[in-house]
């Protein structure tokens, strides 16, 4: 079906992965949508690129080819100590590797041949109400109108969105650094590395290549001068499987994406009638369990409820209360567990006495790695 209108049952702002799923499950139901993009596909985005297990059926139903695709398949974990003792332990769901890049460019060709309306390198400046339950959207590519509006847009929220509600600035925030290498590592494993108030994840992806990813303080980064490569060399080194990773691998670009100012609190699951997912509804930290599997379910938690507005079978107020009762059922305890195993992290002492402790205890390690995994939908 392909709609091509200036009017839209749903509009959605931002083209990331919770955003390409949930206008992928809406037009599958004959609800129009529109999608704006600011980037364009394919491109690369500061992401820890292990997804697990629990996803696999909901892309597969989405329509990308996993199963043809060759994809790492990871079920071996290694946690390390910046001391460098490594604890290694079996994953019972485990995960696969795939880019930003390629799942983000396979998302959006599936989305546009089914007939959802993407435009790229567009930014929208603002959303006004027209009237109940009718809004126009202002773009770089005109102004459109759409029954409902949602908001994908990661983990910076639009200026538009900030005049109406009091922005709480955060003493403590976090860069991420990513990079593509290629490196005689296991394509079974995912390996947690930590250091002085960070951690960095390695994994095997597509194209042969590996993603090294880390997260770390702005504090970090301001007391090395705000130089990447200096921070790395003074405290990542610090990590001897870092160090020996950072020098013997070979980097497919020299430079890596990061992104500043990066805050973990939980925010909305709506603001001013805008539904939002994936990190717009709240950054979730690394440690709760991968957030491109968070985000890809409660792409099918809104849209269950979407698709019920538009069936007639429930109002708008319901939607609301339905799609925050349910997010919260699916993710309060993955991140009340994320935030605790947080602190276990990015501390010389505490981390390998942490480590040591639990190599010894396969099966508390067993329960603290599900705690991270959910259910497959």
């Amino acid at each position: 079906m392909e709609f091509q209108s200036g009017s839209f049952d749903c509009a959605i702002i931002g083209g990331g992965l919770a955003g390409l799923c949930l206008a992928i499950q809406l037009v599958e139901k004959d609800i129009s949508v529109v999608l704006f993009e600011k980037n364009k596909y394919p491109f690369h985005k500061v992401c820890g690129e292990y997804i697990s297990m629990e996803s696999w059926d909901f892309l597969s139903g989405l329509g990308l080819p996993l199963a043809e695709l060759g994809l790492p398949v990871i079920h071996q974990l290694g946690i390390s100590s910046e001391k460098g003792f490594m604890l290694n332990h079996s994953l019972h769901m485990g995960g696969f590797g795939i880019s930003r890049y390629s799942l983000d460019d396979y998302l959006s060709k599936i989305a546009i041949e089914k007939g959802v309306v993407i435009f790229e390198n567009c930014k929208v400046n603002s959303v006004n109400t027209i009237f109940v339950n009718n809004y126009e959207i202002n773009s770089t590519s005109g102004s459109f109108s759409s029954k409902v509006v949602c908001g994908s847009y990661g983990k910076y929220m639009p200026a538009f969105m900030q005049k109406s509600i009091n922005v709480v600035k955060e003493n403590s925030n976090y860069i991420g650094v990513k990079y593509h290498i290629k490196a005689d590592l296991p394509s079974n494993k995912i390996e947690l590395h930590n250091f002085t108030d960070g951690y960095c994840g390695i994994s095997k992806v597509d194209n042969d290549w590996h993603c090294l990813c880390y997260l770390t303080t702005s504090k970090n980064l301001h007391e090395n001068g705000k130089d990447i490569k200096q921070m790395e060399e003074n405290i990542l080194y610090k990590n001897p499987f870092l160090e020996k990773y950072f020098t013997q691998s070979e980097f497919i670009n020299s430079n890596p994406l990061v992104i500043s100012n990066v805050q973990f609190s939980k925010k909305y699951t709506d603001l001013n009638g805008i539904f939002l997912l994936g990190d717009a509804a709240g950054s979730i930290t690394p440690l709760c369990g991968n957030g491109m599997s968070m985000g890809m379910r409660a792409s099918k938690l809104l849209a269950t409820e979407l698709i019920k507005l538009f069936a007639n079978k429930q109002l708008k107020k319901e939607v609301i209360v339905n799609y925050k009762a349910s997010w919260n059922q699916a993710f309060n305890r993955r991140i009340m567990a994320g935030y605790y195993l947080q602190n276990l992290f990015g501390k010389r002492n505490t981390t390998d006495y942490a480590l040591r402790i639990l190599s010894g205890l396969p099966l508390i390690t067993s329960k603290l790695v599900s705690l991270t995994h959910g259910e497959r939908f």
